[in-house]
């Protein structure tokens, strides 16, 4: 009997062993057509890198644009959504392009002045809203270590290539549905809120 009770013990491993086995390659199946379906945005980032950057464009194109404000050099902002969270965040997406035939800095004022914001680096952080009806501005959030809840590490953007942007910030009241947008050495725009 415990010739049997090892045979089948053995044979209940290579049975689990195999099932095991089947897990892996459906799970790695399922990772790699993962990616597929986030093709279109690795294919941004890949398309920076040549003439097929342009071409990535309308990729993000059925998103429909809330706003395109243009700022220094070349420099080109459109704004794609901005949707309130479950947790009482608004938050803005959008993409940053150097439209120019040079390589642009972001300008630092893109951060805000806030000391505490301006120490952790290049960012988004003087982005702002205003709800003109409740007489508010808002502030993009920042963290318990005063980082702002945005995009960081900002620097220089090529020539005609595309950086994906976000903001995130409180959630003006459920009856706002439309704020003024400013980002420091941007044109200022209104944005309809979902």
């Amino acid at each position: 009997m415990s010739v049997r009770y090892a045979w089948n013990r053995r044979g209940a491993v290579a049975v689990v062993a195999v099932a095991s086995m089947a897990l892996f390659v459906v799970g790695c199946g399922g990772a790699e057509e993962k990616p597929k379906a986030d093709k279109p945005a690795a294919t941004t980032t890949t398309s920076q890198e040549g003439e097929t950057a342009q071409g990535s464009e309308p990729v993000e194109e059925p998103m429909e644009a809330l706003a395109v404000l243009k700022g220094q050099k070349g420099l080109e902002l459109t704004l794609n959504s901005a949707v309130r969270d479950l947790g009482g965040f608004l938050t803005v997406k959008g993409q940053l392009k150097n439209t120019s035939g040079t390589s642009s800095i972001i300008p630092a004022q893109a951060s805000g002045d806030e000391t505490e914001v301006v120490k952790h680096g290049n960012s988004l952080g003087g982005a702002t809203l205003t709800d003109s009806a409740g007489k508010k501005r808002y502030y993009v959030l920042r963290d318990t270590d005063g980082r702002p809840l945005t995009t960081t590490g900002l620097s220089i953007l090529p020539a005609g290539e595309t950086a994906a942007v976000f903001m995130q910030f409180p959630a003006p009241p459920a009856s706002t549905t439309e704020v003024s947008f400013q980002l420091p050495t941007f044109e200022p725009a209104t944005l309809k809120l979902s």
